[in-house]
């Protein structure tokens, strides 16, 4: 059976066609600049030469069927026709409440997430986007939705609620969400894996760190808390996002610089974290460059291993003890120096990080020291392999 994953943004269209006898990756790649006279076309094919074209491409649609006839070309012949394709994975960011899991599509689901836009405007609406270039391309597939927020919703009350006026809660579901889901699942399993434990035995701390950054505390394969809140802006230092801070302070900085709302979302959102600490850059690879002579790159490093440090120690203490830390992300995955200082001075917790190997982590590796009582990890994520695995079930239903 073979499955389409989609991740569909504002001007760009990512995919994966897998192969799910075995898991393969039979194509990916990515159309970007959707809307421009120079739209970049990526496509992968195992044992071919990378394909790429700069082009018009003025909508998903035209992009996605792009996409589909280079598949069936004789170029890269992945599959004869549309009907190869026994089904359709989206990404979509937000289910809010109503989704505690992957969904089969149908016009109630569909109406569901376009309700939910006001809690994920930046997101949801591309999703839905993706979804209906597909319900016209391909009208014999079934379609699914993946939601980055559904493994979240297994938090308690006393973990998502927020210590508002419990009416703001009943009228316009103010709550923790929690996003990077999908994430979260995904290397929290590969870390019971690699332990050869069931993975209801386990305490586990995920964390994802990329341009985004989010922690999660998984307990017996349940999340009970995760950083990201109400909007992706809460919890950890990001790359353009603040996380965590004094909510008076937007108030103050509004009043000061005499702000917009709009002004002052983006203030928080694009330009702030390590790219508003630092002055240089929200890219981690930069600012470890730059930190040799920049003290605020430095700095900017410091207080992101710091303040995710005090997530590892509160995710503990939630969790009423620790199995494994899981790094992953793009930051968690390349970053040996953020790895290092955000396990600096567990030990008291039982955990250290062996240093040799994780200046020299190459993939999915236990960097456990050999005392460690805790284990650590580094597992890249895989987020288009669930989606693939929860459509091919799902659609697998169906037959």
């Amino acid at each position: 059976m073979k499955i389409l994953v989609l991740n569909c943004g504002s001007s760009s269209l990512k995919f994966q066609l897998l192969n799910m006898v075995n898991e393969q990756i039979l194509a990916k790649g990515i159309v970007e600049k959707i809307g421009t006279r120079t739209a970049a076309v990526s496509i992968n094919v195992p044992g071919k030469d990378n394909y790429k074209e700069i082009m018009e491409i003025l909508d998903h649609q035209v992009a996605l069927e792009k996409v589909i006839n280079s598949l069936m070309s004789e170029k890269f012949n992945v599959i004869k026709d549309k009907n190869d394709i026994a089904g359709i994975g989206h990404r979509v960011v937000h289910g809010g409440e109503s989704y505690s899991g992957s969904v089969l599509i149908n016009a109630d689901v569909l109406q569901e997430i376009r309700n939910l836009i006001e809690l994920a405007p930046l997101h949801n609406p591309h999703n839905i986007k993706g979804i209906e270039v597909c319900q016209k391309l391909f009208p014999q597939a079934p379609q699914v939705a993946v939601f980055d927020t559904a493994f979240h919703q297994t938090m308690p009350a006393t973990s998502y609620l927020y210590p508002l006026p419990h009416v703001l809660y009943k009228r316009y579901k103010i709550r923790k969400y929690g996003f990077h889901g999908t994430s979260h699942y995904y290397v929290a399993h590969q870390c019971a894996e690699m332990m050869g434990k069931n993975i209801e035995e386990l305490n586990i701390i995920t964390a994802h760190l990329g341009n985004g950054c989010s922690i999660a505390a998984v307990k017996g394969g349940k999340v009970i808390d995760t950083s990201m809140g109400f909007t992706p802006l809460e919890g950890l230092v990001m790359g353009t996002r603040c996380g965590d801070i004094d909510p008076s302070i937007i108030l103050y900085i509004i009043s000061k610089e005499d702000l917009s709302l709009q002004e002052a979302n983006t203030l928080l959102n694009k330009h702030s974290g390590l790219v508003g600490v630092s002055g240089v850059s929200n890219d981690m690879k930069d600012l470890i460059e730059a930190s040799k002579t920049n003290v605020n790159a430095k700095l900017a490093i410091d207080l992101f291993c710091y303040r995710l440090k005090k997530y590892i120690c509160a995710y503990a203490g939630a969790l009423g003890g620790v199995d494994a830390l899981v790094f992953t992300g793009g930051i968690g995955e390349n970053a040996a120096i953020v790895r290092e200082l955000s396990c600096e001075g567990l030990g008291y917790m039982g955990l250290f990080i062996d240093i040799e190997k994780n200046n020299t982590l190459r993939g999915k590796q236990d960097l456990s020291a050999p005392n460690s009582k805790v284990k650590v990890f580094c597992i890249p994520t895989n987020e288009e392999l669930v989606i693939a695995r929860e459509t091919n079930c799902i659609v697998g239903d169906l037959q």
